[in-house]
């Protein structure tokens, strides 16, 4: 009984030694994750330094419709008003005004983004996830959370704009 154990352990063993340092093929197919972690890892370090939510981007004017828009410098109280009910009705539900929540507060946001990008990202968030670099970063950021479309109006998007300059 004791050989066959004995000799049970030594096939164990052999077998153990045989396997290291075998490179696993499957028929015409191999990967090399070593390279793919190294250049992902220097593409994202530049960019990791600052996170997306806190990056100044404000040359960049997004993907979308939107491609000029001229601010006045008096707040259109009115228009703002209109752009508070909107972003209360549509937007709460992600997004709160002092903090970070599903997606990122509006508090300061045109001090980092431009406002035809902030317009073209409510109108369109599937294009600018899919096109620009800045909305594509947010929503790694944001743990893949995509904005929905709400569907609004230019109108209705440059008065959310308006009440965001109120913030």
């Amino acid at each position: 009984m004791k050989s066959i154990l004995k000799s049970m352990a030594l096939v164990f063993f052999l077998l153990l030694i045989s396997c290291v340092g075998k490179e696993e093929k499957k028929e015409g197919f191999s990967v090399d994750r070593s390279k793919a972690t190294e250049q992902s890892s220097e593409a994202s370090s530049a960019t990791d330094a600052v996170p997306a939510s806190k990056r100044i981007t404000l040359e960049e004017k997004g993907v979308g419709q939107i491609k000029e828009i001229t601010l006045d410098p008096q707040i259109n109280t009115e228009m703002a008003a209109a752009g508070e009910a909107i972003f209360k009705s549509n937007c709460t539900a992600c997004h709160k005004i002092d903090k970070r929540f599903i997606g990122p507060s509006p508090k300061g946001i045109l001090e980092r983004r431009s406002p035809e990008w902030i317009m073209n990202m409510i109108l369109d968030p599937k294009l600018m996830t899919e096109e620009d670099r800045c909305a594509k970063d947010l929503l790694i950021e944001f743990n893949g959370a995509a904005m929905a479309n709400q569907n609004l109006t230019v109108e209705e998007t440059r008065s959310i704009l308006e009440y965001f300059r109120t913030l």
